[in-house]
């Protein structure tokens, strides 16, 4: 046989490529970055899903100390002692039956740092507040919706006529829900103005106010309930809440 017949007849027996091999190889290597890329997944699901349980766990533990604290105070301070307009801690807890958040103590401001105690603070600006006390103003308060004790997380299960009631040292605010605002930007602060017009009001009366985030798991607009006040009534030696509470 030539040299030449032998070279064509090792070419004739050399093996083929092995497509199915790269397949396999390709397929293997798929699934793994597959199987990796929903490990991460999952990974950061639980991470979210773990760091808003426990920010709410830490922030309503801290809030009851410092609700505690507060009614302490009032309790030693006695009849005679400082009065409603003290802000040791807090001025106050408010009470929303409809959103289902027990009392949430109120403090000055709305910084991050003390929205994440768990509580609800009342704005000092871009708007300043004002407070229950006064004979006209809107009272404006600020809490999370979600993580952080996540005060405000049923805001949108408020309706009209849905009781608001703020509780201070000496006085029961029955507020009544008469308006809402769903949705607005982050950077509209006409909603906090002493009258705030987007409710639908044209004077001046004694307003409360509730912001929030929105949607949930967002910050990129706000959620608005406007309430009016209805009445008050004095705190009595046992404290005993308003008809709205009972």
């Amino acid at each position: 046989m030539t040299a030449t017949g032998t070279d064509e007849k090792s070419h004739r027996s050399a093996p083929p490529p092995k497509p199915r091999r790269v397949r396999r190889t390709i397929a293997a290597v798929v699934s793994v970055i597959g199987e990796l890329l929903i490990t991460v997944g999952l990974v950061l699901g639980l991470f979210v899903a773990y760091s808003l349980w426990w920010t709410n766990v830490l922030a309503d533990r801290a809030a009851h100390q410092q609700g505690d604290q507060v009614r302490k105070h009032w309790a030693s301070s006695g009849p005679k002692g400082p009065g409603k307009l003290d802000t040791r801690d807090g001025i106050g807890f408010l009470h929303v039956p409809a959103m289902d958040n027990g009392e949430v103590l109120v403090k000055k401001g709305t910084d991050s740092e003390i929205l994440n105690e768990g509580v609800a603070g009342y704005y000092t600006k871009p708007v300043k507040s004002g407070l229950p006390e006064d004979k006209k103003g809107n009272f404006t308060l600020a809490a999370h919706r979600d993580g952080h004790g996540a005060k405000f997380h049923n805001i949108d299960k408020l309706k009209d006529g849905d009781p608001i009631v703020f509780e201070t040292k000496d006085t029961w605010y029955i507020y009544k829900v008469f308006a809402s605002l769903p949705e607005t930007s982050k950077f509209n602060v006409d909603v906090l103005d002493e009258v705030p017009k987007e409710s639908g009001k044209r004077k001046a009366g004694r307003y409360i106010t509730l912001t929030t985030c929105t949607p949930v798991y967002t910050s990129n607009y706000r959620y608005i309930v406007w309430g009016e006040l209805e009445r008050t009534e004095k705190v009595d030696a046992e404290r005993t809440p308003p008809k709205e509470l009972r």
